[in-house]
C-alpha cells in the first residue's frame, strides 16, 4: 500500500485525528479532531510532516507521488464545497499554513487568498456584490505571495500602500493629520494599489504575478516547507530546545472571510486569562477584517465581551465552543475564529501559551473540577514557569516603541529577570556604591573569581563576552542575580569608564537596565514589578515533592544563600564552594593573597591562621541554616593565580599592603603563571603541594560542627576533594582529612559524624572509579568540569563555535549546548560507567552531581534514570530541579 501524505478533512468528517501530531502537525491534528467532533471548521487537507522531512532529506525533491495525492485532494475540496479554485465566476480561495507537531508561533509562514487572479477576483467581486472586498483580498495576496514565497521585501510593498494612503486617500477624506487606517481605501485605490503592486513583484523576481492557481499553490507549499528551516525558525527551535521532529506539515484550508462587513470579523481567544489563569473568557476581535489584521495590530480590536453585545447569536455559539474544547482537550485553548457574514468558523485550536502565574493556577483549579489528575498538573509544568515567578521583570505596561527607543544592545540572556542601576566598571566600585545605599549594574569584559564581592554587591552583571556557562553566568544564576553576557557590540574602555556601542556613549554613573530574560540593555533606568508566588505553586509543589525519588540539594556558600535555598525546598548543600569566602572582605582577601606570596611554609601557616575564624564563622552560619541537613563542603579549587592581582598597579599597591618589596610580590605572581590554569596546579594538586591548606580549612569545618553541635544544632557535613585523578591520591588527602577532624573532635570533645568523597570530574577518575570508591564515601559529579575535559572544549571560550556545533543549518554536531544540559551521549556514558563501577565496589556508594546540570530537567531526568541520590543546583533551580525529578519518577511509572 502506498504511504499517504495528505489527509483530508470537511463534511463533518476527518481522515486524521487529534492524535496524530507527529505527522499532521498540531494545526492539522486540531482541525481534524475539531472536525470529527462537530466543530464548524472549514474543509481542506492537511500534507503530512513526513513531506517535508522526505524534501529535506532527498535534496528539495518531494516524494513520488505526492503531486498526484494533492492534486486529488483539491479536487475533492472543490467537490464537496462546489467552487473550483481560480474559477473566473465563482472561486474557490484557500489558505496554505505551516503547523509542527510543537507549537512555534509566528516562526514559519501563511498564505492567505490564494486562487485571486486577475481573472477570479472579478468572479468574487460579482459573487459577494461587494468589489472593494474582492480587491482587498487580492492586493492581500499579492503581498503575502510575494514577500513569502518569493522573497520580495514587504517593506516594498508597504511603501506603495503609505504612498496611496498619503496621495490619494488623505486628500479624498481630507485627513490632514492622524492615521488611515486600511479600511478606508477605496475601490479605484486599491485597483491603483493592486497595479502597483504586481509591478513591485516583477521588478523584483523578473517574473509577473502568477495567474495560475496550480502554480500559485505549489510555489505556496514550497515556501511553508522552506520557512522549516528559516533562521528564525531554526533559532527558535535551538532556544526552545525542539528537537527530533519530522519537519512542518502544510494546511491547504477553504476561504472564510472576516472582512465581507459589518456582520463578518475575526479574532483569537483564550478559554481562561493567559495572564492570571483565571477561569474567564478572554480575547479580542475585529469587525469586518482578515486574521492578520489582529496579529498586525493595524487597528485596535475590541474585546471578545463587545462579540455578546454586537452579535448575540454568534457570542453564544462562541462560548459553547469555549467549553466543549477546553473539556475535550482539558487544557486551557487558543482558539482562532472567523465570522462570515453571521456564521461562525473555528480555524484552529492549541494549547494556549499562558503566563508563569496562569500556568500553575490553571493547573491546579483544572485539578479541583476534576479535568485532570494531579500527575498530569505535574507534567504540565514547565522548568521555564518556574523561573519566570522568581525574577524583578520590566513593567509590562511599557509601551514596546518606548522600549525600543531605550535600547542600547543585545547579548545572551544568561539569568532571567530585569535589574535597573548606574553603571561601574570594576567589582572594588560595586561594593563601595552598593555600602553607600546605591544600586549598581557592573559591567565588564569578563568576570573571574576576584570580581565575586562586586557581582554580588551588583543588582545586574553585564559582560562583553562568555556564554549561559561562563563565570558570570554561572556565580549570577547560584544567586538568582540578573544577568547578559555575550554581548559583543560593547566597546568597554576601563581607563575612561566608559562602554559604547557604535556612536552611543555610556559613562560610569549612568543608568541603565539590563532583562536577563532577553539579552536586552537599555539605557535608562526603567521601572521594575516583583511578580508574586500564586497560592497554586505551593499546592503543585507539594503534589511534586510527594512523587519524586530523587533529593534535591543546592550549591551555596553563605548562610543567606543557604536559608534562601532552604525556603526553595532544598534538602542539603551540594556543593559548598570555600574559595569564594575568601573573597567575601577585604580582610579575607589581604590574608589569602599574603598566604599565597609567601615564600616559606611558617608564613602561610600564620595567613591561614588568620582566615581560619572566618572559614570557620561561615561554616557555622551555613550549618546553623541548614540545621540537620547534609552539607557537602569542597576543599579549594581555582589556580592560585586567580587570587591575586594582575596589573602593575594593583601589585604594587598590593606589595604597600603587606609591607614587602613590590620585585618580591610581582616574582611570585609571575611564578603562578600557567598556559593551561584549567588542567594546571588546583584543586587536590594544591592540598598535595600546600597541605597546610587542607588542614586550615577541614580545622574550620569540623571546628563549626562541634561549636553547633554544642549548641544542639545538628550537623552532617561531608568533606570533598575536587580534582582527584587517582585512588592513591585521594588516600593521602583523605588520611590527612580524617587525622585534622579526629584532632578537632578530641580536643572539643565531640563526636560528629562526617563524610570524606570526592568530585568526578577527570575522565580519568570516571575511569577508575572502582579503586577511587574504595576510598571514597560518596561521588559527586562535577559535569562542569567534566563536559569541559570529555569534550575538550572551554566553557568560557566555546561561545565563539558551539552555536555551529547545535546549529542543523550548519554541523549540528550536538543536540544541546552540553554546558547547559548534560551531554548524555559522551558525558553520560563516562558517569554511567563510574557510578556502575563505584558502586560494584562500595554497594551504598551515595552519588550526586553538582555541575549546573544539577538544575536542568533532561539532566535531571538522567540522573533519575540512573539512581542517583541527589542532584544539587544554585538556589533559585532548586524549584526546577524538584519538579524535573517529580516528572521523571513518573515518566519512569509508566
Amino acid at each position: 500500500m502506498a504511504k499517504k501524505f495528505v489527509y483530508f478533512f470537511g463534511g463533518g468528517k476527518a481522515e486524521g485525528k487529534g492524535t496524530m501530531k507527529e505527522i499532521l502537525g498540531g494545526k492539522g491534528a486540531g482541525l481534524a479532531e475539531m472536525t470529527n467532533i462537530g466543530l464548524p471548521v472549514p474543509a481542506g487537507f492537511t500534507i503530512t510532516a513526513e513531506v517535508c522531512d522526505f524534501y529535506y532529506k532527498s535534496g528539495k525533491k518531494y516524494p513520488q507521488g505526492f503531486a498526484v495525492e494533492m492534486k486529488k485532494n483539491l479536487a475533492r475540496l472543490e467537490k464537496l464545497v462546489g467552487k473550483k479554485l481560480g474559477d473566473p465566476e465563482d472561486p474557490l480561495l484557500v489558505s496554505v499554513r505551516s503547523g509542527a507537531a510543537r507549537s512555534m508561533p509566528g516562526m514559519m509562514e501563511t498564505i492567505l487568498n490564494l486562487g485571486l487572479n486577475d481573472r477570479s477576483v472579478e468572479g468574487l467581486a460579482r459573487k459577494t456584490a461587494n468589489r472593494r472586498f474582492a480587491l482587498d483580498a487580492y492586493r492581500r495576496f499579492i503581498v503575502m505571495y510575494g514577500s513569502t514565497a518569493m522573497g520580495v521585501p514587504r517593506k516594498k510593498f508597504d511603501d506603495e500602500f503609505d504612498d496611496i494612503k498619503e496621495r490619494r486617500t488623505k486628500v479624498r477624506l481630507n485627513i490632514r493629520k492622524g492615521h488611515v487606517l486600511d479600511t478606508d481605501v477605496n475601490e479605484a485605490e486599491l485597483e491603483e494599489l493592486i497595479t502597483r503592486f504586481k509591478a513591485v513583484y516583477k521588478d523584483a523576481t523578473k517574473k509577473d504575478f502568477p495567474q495560475d492557481p496550480a502554480e500559485q499553490l505549489l510555489g505556496s507549499v514550497d515556501a511553508v516547507i522552506g520557512s522549516w528551516m528559516a533562521e528564525k525558525a531554526v533559532t527558535y527551535r535551538r532556544v526552545e530546545k525542539i528537537t527530533g521532529l519530522l519537519g512542518t506539515a502544510v494546511n491547504i484550508v477553504q476561504m472564510v472571510f472576516g472582512n465581507k462587513g459589518d456582520t463578518s470579523g475575526t479574532g483569537v481567544c483564550f478559554t481562561r486569562d493567559p495572564n492570571t489563569g483565571e477561569d474567564t473568557f478572554y480575547g479580542d476581535l475585529l469587525m469586518n477584517a482578515q486574521g492578520e489584521d489582529v496579529v498586525a495590530g493595524i487597528r485596535t480590536p475590541i474585546h471578545l465581551s463587545d462579540l455578546e453585545r454586537i452579535m448575540p447569536e454568534i457570542y453564544t455559539q462562541l462560548t459553547k465552543v469555549r467549553s466543549r474544547l477546553e473539556r475535550h482537550y482539558k487544557d486551557m485553548q487558543d482558539i482562532e475564529f472567523t465570522i462570515e457574514e453571521g456564521k461562525l468558523y473555528i480555524l484552529q485550536c492549541r494549547s494556549g501559551k499562558r503566563s508563569p502565574m496562569a500556568a500553575f493556577r490553571i493547573a491546579v483549579d483544572m485539578v479541583k473540577e476534576r479535568l485532570i489528575t494531579r500527575k498530569d498538573a505535574i507534567m504540565r509544568i514547565t522548568d521555564k514557569d518556574i523561573e519566570g515567578l522568581f525574577y524583578p521583570v520590566i513593567d509590562p505596561k511599557i509601551p514596546m516603541d518606548e522600549l525600543q527607543r531605550h535600547l542600547f544592545a543585545t547579548g545572551i540572556a544568561a539569568v532571567p529577570g530585569a535589574a535597573s542601576g548606574t553603571v561601574v566598571f570594576t567589582a572594588r566600585d560595586a561594593e563601595n556604591a552598593t555600602a553607600q545605599g546605591k544600586k549598581v549594574i557592573l559591567v565588564r569584559k569578563e568576570t573571574s573569581p576576584e570580581d565575586v564581592g562586586g557581582m554580588h554587591a551588583a543588582k545586574g552583571i553585564l559582560t562583553a563576552t562568555g556564554g549561559k556557562t561562563s563565570h558570570a553566568a554561572v556565580v549570577a544564576r547560584g544567586w538568582g542575580k540578573c544577568c547578559v553576557v555575550g554581548c559583543e557590540d560593547l566597546l568597554i574602555d576601563y581607563d575612561a569608564k566608559t562602554v559604547s556601542v557604535g556612536n552611543t556613549v555610556i559613562k560610569e554613573g549612568d543608568e541603565v537596565t539590563i532583562n536577563g530574560s532577553t539579552g536586552e540593555v537599555f539605557k535608562s533606568a526603567l521601572p521594575l514589578i516583583k511578580p508574586e508566588f500564586p497560592e497554586a505553586y505551593s499546592s503543585l509543589m507539594t503534589w511534586a515533592d510527594d512523587v519524586r525519588k530523587l533529593k534535591v540539594r543546592t550549591n551555596v556558600d553563605t548562610p543567606y544563600d543557604a536559608e534562601n535555598a532552604i525556603r526553595l525546598g532544598a534538602e542539603g548543600i551540594g556543593l559548598c564552594r570555600t574559595e569564594h569566602m575568601f573573597f567575601d572582605t577585604d580582610v579575607r582577601r589581604i590574608a589569602i593573597q599574603r598566604m599565597i606570596i609567601a615564600e616559606d611554609e611558617e608564613t602561610r601557616k600564620r595567613s591561614l591562621d588568620e582566615l581560619l575564624p572566618f572559614q570557620k564563622k561561615d561554616f557555622v552560619g551555613i550549618f546553623r541554616a541548614m540545621d540537620g541537613k547534609p552539607v557537602t563542603i569542597r576543599l579549594i579549587d581555582p589556580p592560585l593565580h586567580e587570587f591575586v592581582p594582575h596589573t602593575e598597579a594593583d601589585q604594587k599597591q598590593l606589595a604597600q599592603r603587606l609591607a614587602i618589596p613590590f620585585h618580591q610580590v610581582k616574582r611570585r605572581i609571575d611564578r603562578l603563571h600557567e598556559a593551561n590554569p584549567m588542567l594546571g596546579h588546583r584543586g587536590s594538586r594544591l592540598c598535595i603541594t600546600y597541605p597546610e591548606i587542607l588542614d586550615m580549612q577541614v580545622r574550620a569545618i569540623m571546628e563549626a560542627a562541634c561549636e553547633c553541635r554544642k549548641k544542639n544544632i545538628k550537623v552532617f557535613p561531608e568533606i570533598m576533594l575536587p580534582l582527584i585523578i587517582d585512588a592513591r591520591e585521594l588516600k593521602i588527602l583523605a588520611d590527612r582529612t580524617k587525622v585534622v577532624a579526629e584532632t578537632v573532635m578530641r580536643e572539643e570533645n565531640e563526636k560528629i559524624k562526617y563524610l570524606v568523597g570526592t568530585m568526578i570530574e577527570v575522565p580519568r577518575a570516571a575511569l577508575l572509579a572502582d579503586q577511587i570508591a574504595g576510598v571514597a564515601e560518596f561521588f559527586s559529579f562535577g559535569t562542569n568540569d567534566l563536559t569541559q575535559m570529555t569534550l575538550g572544549m572551554s566553557r568560557d571560550d566555546a561561545g565563539r563555535f558551539l552555536p555551529d556545533y547545535v546549529d542543523e543549518k550548519k554541523a549540528g554536531v550536538l543536540k544541546n549546548d552540553p554546558f547547559q544540559s548534560l551531554d548524555q551521549d559522551g558525558v553520560g556514558l563516562l558517569i554511567k560507567m563510574a557510578i556502575e563501577k563505584g558502586r560494584k565496589t562500595k554497594k551504598d556508594l551515595k552519588i550526586g552531581i553538582c555541575g549546573e546540570h544539577g538544575g536542568d530537567p533532561a539532566s535531571v531526568e538522567f540522573c533519575h534514570e540512573n539512581k542517583f541520590n541527589y542532584v544539587s543546583c544554585s538556589p533559585f533551580r532548586v524549584p526546577i530541579a524538584r519538579l524535573a525529578a517529580a516528572q521523571a519518577a513518573l515518566k519512569s511509572k509508566k
